[in-house]
């Protein structure tokens, strides 16, 4: 009788070498699942948490543009980052007119800028501008916002090499207001 056979005589163990490998098997696979759908669960968590202060703060952009008169129901909205960070709020006003909104993220009344849709030109618009002047691989987006000239469409790109390019055309006429290529 070797000493393994002797130890679990021993003890009153009483399985085989086959049985010990299948339940660490299990433990190891247990161990795994565990450890994997902890770190979906917590990368779920990040992802859910990161997005909650720009909810909130479009929520209350929009409430303070329907507050102070600027539109009377907001259909979208999303936050635009530029020189100053705005959230751009696009609805209608008494009028039924389409309007963008843009409120500063420190929600000063004061500095809430607007314009009407229809005085410039649209998304696709901005888009032909955009397609036929560069090479577009793949638009990444498309979003207006608000900077010293006025509104611009700032729209981001990769190029057909594959680079990352920045855009703004301005949303009155149509024309480039500043270009950021080949990053």
């Amino acid at each position: 009788m070797n000493d393994e056979e002797e130890s679990r005589r021993h003890y009153g163990i009483k399985y085989t070498t086959h049985e010990a490998g299948v339940g660490m098997k299990n433990w190891i696979t247990f161990i795994s699942v565990f450890f994997v759908s902890l770190a979906l669960v917590i990368t779920i968590i990040v992802v859910w948490n990161a997005d909650a202060p720009f909810a909130d703060i479009e929520k209350q952009a929009k409430e303070l543009a329907i507050e102070q008169g600027h539109i009377v129901d907001a259909t979208s909205s999303y936050t635009y980052n530029g020189q100053s960070s705005y959230v751009t709020i696009f609805g209608v006003d008494e009028n039924r007119d389409e309007k963008a909104v843009f409120v500063p993220k420190s929600l000063e009344e004061e500095f809430i800028q607007e314009v009407l849709v229809k005085d410039g030109i649209t998304k696709e618009q901005a888009l032909d501008v955009l397609s036929n002047e560069a090479g577009v691989k793949e638009l990444l987006h498309a979003k207006l916002g608000f900077e010293k000239p006025g509104a611009v469409w700032e729209l981001t790109y990769l190029n057909d090499e594959g680079q990352l390019n920045y855009v703004y055309i301005l949303h009155s006429n149509g024309e480039w207001w500043k270009r950021i290529l080949n990053l």
